[in-house]
């Protein structure tokens, strides 16, 4: 991949870019930037998004530049797609995005249309119950549908999902799978994902145990702070979905640029040409992106596209 040097400052140390002073500091001058970006694809929750859940007004300009030079941007996120409003708004050009760490994908123009569903079998989110509760006495379930969530009566009540079904996960995953789908014939509420949480375990220790259990049949991740991981079908990720949503249209991995902060943005960050882990990020993160942005908090993401449009407007100079 051919790639180019960041603008630099100009000699009065002005930044063309309205870089802030935290993204300077994680952001060398002679930082590499790809030759040429065709996709951008984030994540919302402690990377797009302030801590407040919100979208800053520098980031909503980053997006509309971004999309205004001919980027493609993806939110590409772990949340449902009934928890999308916040950046309902900010989708530009393809309306899509990608939920539930690659489980389905839906368009937020057409009131959240499933394009794409690649759900987890219910069998495998049974046995996967079966072996955390012999494994891990005391953990809580709940399973996520494309329509909505269900709980066991122990686990932790998300506020925004009011009114769900609560009963034993044997009880809840009792039904007819959907199959993998597109075009919105997502079959009879396929589930999306499993959620288990445990209140002791450690969140690294916990995941690691669901790995070692049932690996071989379906992908665990997590992005809470707490023991909670989530459970996808075989091979689902953040990473394999954006895979096919780029493929669609003739982008290859070398023309995208990821941002992320925790584990389930890890396979995202290694597949694209250029990532960048969040200043907040976890050190796994960290570790495995190509560079460093600045904080959630600071408005990391817009930092970066504020850098790759300038440079783009450059060339076009």
């Amino acid at each position: 991949m051919t790639s180019r040097p960041v603008p630099p400052t100009d000699a009065a140390g002005d930044d063309p870019a309205g870089l802030t002073a935290a993204g300077a500091a994680d952001l060398p001058a002679d930082l590499v930037l790809p030759a040429r970006t065709r996709l951008i694809a984030t994540d919302l929750d402690g990377t797009l998004l302030t801590d407040g859940k919100a979208v800053s007004e520098r980031t909503i300009a980053a997006l509309a530049a971004a999309e205004a030079a001919g980027i493609a941007v993806f939110f590409v996120t772990g949340r449902p797609p009934r928890w999308m409003d916040v950046v309902r708004d900010h989708v530009h050009g393809h309306g899509l995005a990608i939920c539930g760490n690659g489980a389905v994908v839906v368009d937020l123009r057409a009131g959240d249309r499933p394009v794409r569903v690649r759900p987890l079998p219910r069998a495998v989110a049974l046995d996967v119950v079966r072996e955390l509760r012999a494994a891990a006495p005391g953990t809580s379930f709940a399973v996520e549908l494309t329509d909505g969530i269900t709980y066991e009566p122990e686990y932790p009540r998300f506020p925004l999902d009011p009114g769900t079904l609560v009963a034993p996960a044997e009880k809840l995953l009792d039904g007819e799978d959907g199959e993998d789908c597109e075009d919105g014939d997502e079959g009879d509420s396929p589930v999306i994902k499993l959620l288990a949480h445990h209140r002791e375990l450690t969140p690294d220790g916990f995941l690691t145990l669901a790995r070692t259990l049932a690996g071989d049949r379906a992908s665990f991740t997590r992005s809470s702070p707490s023991a909670l991981i989530e459970v996808s079908g075989l091979g689902v990720s953040k990473a394999s979905t954006l895979a096919l949503c780029c493929a669609e249209r003739g982008i290859s991995a070398d023309e995208v640029v990821a941002f992320g902060d925790m584990p389930n943005d890890l396979e995202m960050l290694t597949w694209a040409g250029t990532s960048y882990a969040m200043g907040n990020a976890h050190p796994d993160v960290i570790a495995a992106a190509s560079a460093r942005t600045a904080s959630n908090e600071e408005d990391g993401v817009a930092v970066v596209i504020e850098r790759i449009v300038a440079a783009r407007s450059a060339d076009r100079g």
